[in-house]
């Protein structure tokens, strides 16, 4: 819905926290709009007493309250339209078609077995840098597999996700450990390309050298590896440190690292 939203509701003292995106929102019209664009988002850390002790308290919205407060336990059992809908509805913040479309999103999510909904959920958290609670639900999935469901591709992409989750973090060594349990899944030739790749992040060359000669890499791909690698440090590196001044480039690194961690 374009254009602006004029707060309808007061503006709370104390902000409710959405820990998933470690975000703060303070009035009803920042809510929705959170639920608009991360339906895939929504979880225990939107759906659950806190938030609706929060609208009544801290909103003065007491009929939406007990709306939500008698709808809660249906939507930790995975029926989230009954709880999130209300709140749409509580400040006319969609328009009939927004309205039906944001159903239509509902209904689809909530059909879906729970590992796919998962999987939904870590994507927009990566899309987010949340990559610290990326991880955790990309474990939890991995943890509780069912393959019967949604087949072993399905996993092996999980893990190259991971993978990818992990390198933002500059933690190369677990990274290598995704992806080769990934290759072991379904035999990438992309998936082996990137953990090769990987693997000179974190080893040393002697180290590096005799992984090599263990997995029987070609000398050919090697070359290309190595060549491929040494063209990005000096492409990429020097070019984002001339646009700022190292130190300044540096603090911001570690605060995004701290937030994508979520330290």
């Amino acid at each position: 819905m374009s254009g602006y939203h004029l707060c309808q509701v007061k503006k709370a003292k104390h902000p409710y926290y959405i820990e998933s995106i470690s975000t703060n929102i303070y009035t009803i019209e920042e809510l929705c709009f959170y639920l608009r664009e991360n339906i895939y988002l929504v979880d225990a850390s939107i759906m659950n007493e806190t938030l609706c002790d929060w609208i009544r308290d801290e909103l003065g919205l007491k009929k939406l309250y007990r709306k939500l407060a008698e709808r809660l336990e249906e939507a930790k059992k995975g029926s989230i339209a009954g709880f999130i809908l209300p709140i749409f509805k509580e400040i006319s913040y969609l328009s009939p078609e927004e309205y039906h479309r944001i159903q239509e999103q509902i209904s689809s999510i909530e059909i879906q077995p729970e590992d796919l909904r998962r999987k939904m959920k870590a994507d927009y958290l990566m899309k987010y840098g949340m990559y610290g609670n990326a991880i955790r639900e990309f474990y939890q999935i991995l943890k509780e597999r069912n393959p019967g469901k949604l087949g072993v591709q399905f996993y092996a992409k999980v893990l190259d996700s991971m993978a990818a989750a992990y390198g933002h973090l500059f933690l190369f060594e677990e990274a290598a450990d995704c992806l080769w349990q990934s290759y072991g899944i379904v035999r990438s030739s992309k998936t082996w390309e990137k953990y090769l790749s990987v693997l000179p992040l974190f080893l040393d060359r002697e180290s590096y050298k005799k992984k090599l000669k263990e997995l029987a890499v070609p000398r050919a791909q090697i070359d290309s590896l190595e060549g491929r690698n040494a063209g990005y440090i000096k492409a990429e590196v020097p070019g984002r440190l001339k646009e700022e001044k190292a130190e300044e480039f540096l603090k911001k690194i570690k605060e995004e690292y701290y937030k994508s961690a979520c330290c």
